[in-house]
């Protein structure tokens, strides 16, 4: 066995003997008086050990690029990110003893490039969020290091059939809940790998769960969705971070996706405000996206007679949006008033009323 096929499997060891050390994440119910007969419930990803449903990915990344031969010894990894996935893949590059470079849109939180700083990595800054792509090729190229690229790999290196992927996780703890085979899996899409996951793993298990996409307002994916066209461009990145994207990134695929819903930034901002308040502690703004596509697809339930659970994904906690989300300055500086799409947001979840005519539905 050569030197480099010994170096890769040592490494490889190494990330499933930290796999085996980590727990699964918690399944969190969140009762909705509105909506008595259906039972929703929270798949919170924050607690991973990086804290975020990226670490999931980050884990499947690596194994996936060790098991191609990609990565070596002391060469930089380099990725893309806006922040969560450089965060985990930083925590495994440490593992393995790799440098590791993030290339990350200047107006990334403090928060995030703190946590990436803390397990090693550097932040590469670039003020033009769609320019992430080629500077990390220009990166990889230079240091002759290895990109990442989780926008283009993120469907085909996470194991969709069993392996513990988050699909699995969540039917099995849904096995003692009064419904166990959920009617809705909700998430929204960065790379669009998680979608990927859970469309594929439904139909290979022959479920009859359905799979919602609850996308930013500034990203093309709701519209390559309804318009089918795969070379839709934005010149501008999204303001719910970790999620939504200037283009259509080779791991979306929409024809595995039941349904989608494009929420408006204030509104996902002001649903992360209600999800904060009633868990008791701060989640991500890309988890208020989710619980609106929750909200939408318990409408369509109640509209049809339909009793059943759904499970929304909680993508990561809200300490990295410390002085952003969370932060009244920052988001008046930023034009959001927030005060009375919060409580648009308590009276569905509350009473059942209807949701703002702003959420764009396709299929739900």
């Amino acid at each position: 066995m050569n030197d480099h096929r010994q170096w890769a499997r040592e490494a490889i060891r190494i990330i499933e003997a930290d796999f085996q050390r980590s727990a699964d994440t918690h399944l969190i119910p969140l009762p909705l008086p509105g909506f008595p007969a259906v039972e929703l419930y929270f798949k919170d990803e924050s607690s991973h050990p990086t804290g975020s449903l990226k670490h999931r990915l980050a884990r499947s990344l690596f194994l996936y690029a060790l098991c191609n031969g990609w990565l070596r010894p002391g060469a930089p990894v380099i990725e893309a990110s806006s922040g969560s996935t450089a965060i985990s893949e930083a925590y495994f590059a440490r593992l393995l003893g790799l440098p590791f470079i993030a290339v990350v849109p200047a107006s990334t939180s403090q928060e995030k490039i703190a946590q990436i700083a803390f397990y090693g990595g550097q932040s590469h800054l670039v003020q033009d969020p769609t320019q992430i792509y080629a500077e990390s090729e220009r990166l990889a190229r230079e240091s002759g290091g290895h990109f990442m690229d989780q926008f283009t790999y993120a469907e085909r290196a996470t194991d969709w059939r069993a392996n513990n992927n988050i699909a699995e996780s969540i039917f099995a703890q849904m096995h003692f809940e009064q419904f166990p085979e959920p009617s809705w899996l909700i998430s929204s899409p960065g790379t669009g790998g998680t979608t990927a996951t859970l469309g594929r793993y439904v139909r290979y298990r022959q479920h009859a769960t359905r799979v919602l996409c609850a996308d930013a307002e500034r990203s093309v994916f709701f519209d390559c969705y309804t318009s089918g066209d795969r070379s839709l461009r934005l010149d501008c990145g999204s303001r719910i971070e970790g999620i939504g994207r200037p283009r259509v990134e080779a791991s979306f695929l929409p024809q595995v996706i039941d349904a989608m819903v494009k929420v408006p930034d204030a509104l996902s901002l002001a649903a992360m405000h209600y999800l904060a308040q009633r868990l008791g502690r701060r989640v991500g703004g890309s988890s208020g996206t989710n619980l609106i596509g929750a909200l939408a697809a318990a409408q369509q339930m109640r509209a049809k007679g339909e009793a059943g659970s759904i499970v929304a994904i909680l993508c990561d906690g809200g300490d990295r949006y410390a002085t952003t989300y969370y932060d009244q300055d920052w988001l008046s500086g930023q034009g959001y008033q927030l005060e009375g799409l919060i409580e648009a947001v308590t009276a569905c979840v509350e009473r059942g009323e209807a949701l703002p005519e702003s959420v764009l539905r396709e299929g739900v």
